[in-house]
């Protein structure tokens, strides 16, 4: 007689509850603050592996901090920020919230000269332009990202950081905290491949990270030095400088010279001209002096852009090589 079929339960195993972390909470003086507008841009394709949003309206992102990994998980009111850290860097993550989230921001020293540019700020009160503190974590992606595809860059950025990176501390699964510079250096040149990464941009990643102490400097310097800093080190130059720096320093006048997109996306909405360059798109942002990367981003936040035409960049992989 065949023994009776017992089907499995479809119930999913419950969780180990997450160990409480240390908290903090954070208000800014000067106005509503935007959680998702200000640590957006830290975020390096839908499926960082150091950064996720969760239904609950939390952003979670993980740092190698100077004390060691860390995790933090952060939810905000309309005007408080509740943050919770977890692993050997928690305290010093907590220590650096309000700078994360705009306290050494300025926004009340921008006066929009455009209508777009003054409709995308009235719409958009709790921009703020945080820091993090950190150079490399926003180093070597934007590194990664020069002269490809967004997708391309995405791609190698999470497929290294989860195979050299670690499990982040008190995180969800799936998240990692980026390797330590050694780890970076010792990544073989057939891996670099595999991640679909050329030589050009493995290599400058390389020269960064033996220079990691002198590079991490520069989060403490005004950013014309820190841009010098960066930009001594062959590979790097204006436009990953100004990227790396617009989310280590949170430097509000910095503009991204060198792209592929931007000085047409602001020419167009400031002055009817999807074909400007560099040089029209530093002019158009001239009456922002002080204040050009926060035009730039309140501009992009605007919608104001030139119909797509076909792609000028096309993905690419090179790990089949």
């Amino acid at each position: 007689m065949a023994g009776r079929f017992t089907p499995r339960s479809t119930r999913r195993p419950v969780p180990a509850p997450r160990t409480p972390g240390r908290t903090r909470a954070w208000a800014p003086k000067d106005g509503p603050l935007d959680l998702a507008l200000t640590l957006g841009p830290l975020r390096r394709g839908p499926a960082d592996p150091t950064y996720r949003t969760t239904p609950d309206g939390a952003v979670w992102r993980t740092s190698r901090t100077p004390a060691g990994p860390a995790t933090l998980r952060v939810t905000a009111t309309k005007d408080t920020a509740h943050a919770e850290a977890w692993g050997e860097g928690a305290e010093w993550m907590l220590g650096q919230l309000p700078a994360l989230l705009g306290e050494l921001d300025d926004p009340g020293a921008f006066t929009p000269r455009h209508r777009l540019v003054a409709e995308a700020h009235r719409r958009r009160p709790g921009l703020r332009l945080g820091r993090t503190g950190l150079v490399l974590e926003s180093l070597i992606p934007s590194v990664l990202e020069q002269k490809v595809t967004t997708t391309e860059a995405y791609r190698a950025w999470q497929l290294l950081v989860r195979k050299y990176g670690e499990p982040a501390p008190g995180a969800p699964d799936g998240m990692y905290v980026v390797p330590d510079a050694r780890t970076w250096a010792l990544i073989p040149s057939w891996e670099w491949h595999r991640a679909g990464v050329d030589s050009k941009r493995s290599d400058t990643v390389m020269r960064a990270v033996r220079a990691a102490r002198r590079m991490e400097e520069a989060a403490a310097m005004d950013p014309a030095k820190a841009a010098e800093r960066l930009q001594a080190i062959p590979g790097i130059g204006p436009w990953t400088a100004a990227e790396t720096l617009q989310r280590a320093i949170g430097a509000a006048d910095l503009v991204t010279v060198g792209d592929l997109h931007l000085p047409g996306i602001i020419g167009h909405a400031l002055a009817g001209n999807r074909d400007a360059d560099d040089a029209e798109m530093l002019a158009l942002l001239e009456p922002y002096a002080g204040q050009r990367h926060r035009a730039a981003r309140l501009i992009l936040l605007s919608g104001r852009t030139p119909e797509r035409r076909a792609p000028r960049m096309q993905p690419r992989n090179i790990a089949p090589l």
